[in-house]
């Protein structure tokens, strides 16, 4: 059964379906939220918080535009800025703290070389 077979009724399953989709991402979110904090004992968001934020948001997003729900949609949109943003930022994040282990680990590497440079030149 090809997708020019389904009738409306089938469709509007499948739409639902792919509102269901968007709604698990969602859930999924806030339990990896929720069980990170939980083994950290402090309140954490952990990377794939954002990840799922934004897989639910564009899946969501797919659902309500189907829709036609101009408010749902700005909603929806809205959001994927704030996903999109927080792994921007979690991304410069890990770049500056791979560059400052780089810098310690030269820093490391002159203090060990800089004796046997001393004792080269006397």
């Amino acid at each position: 059964m090809g997708l020019e077979t389904l009738d409306a009724q089938a469709w509007e399953k499948v739409w639902g379906g792919i509102g269901l989709l968007g709604q698990g991402a969602f859930t999924a979110r806030f339990l990896v939220q929720w069980l990170a904090s939980e083994r950290k004992r402090e309140t954490v968001l952990p990377v794939a918080f954002w990840w799922f934020s934004l897989a639910g948001g564009l899946i969501t997003l797919t659902y309500v535009i189907h829709l036609g729900s101009l408010s749902l949609t700005l909603g929806q949109g809205m959001g994927l800025i704030v996903y999109v943003r927080n792994l921007m930022l979690v991304g410069k994040a890990k770049r500056r703290e791979a560059k400052r282990r780089e810098r310690a680990e030269a820093q490391r590497t002159r203090r060990i070389d800089a004796p046997e440079e001393s004792a080269a030149r006397v």
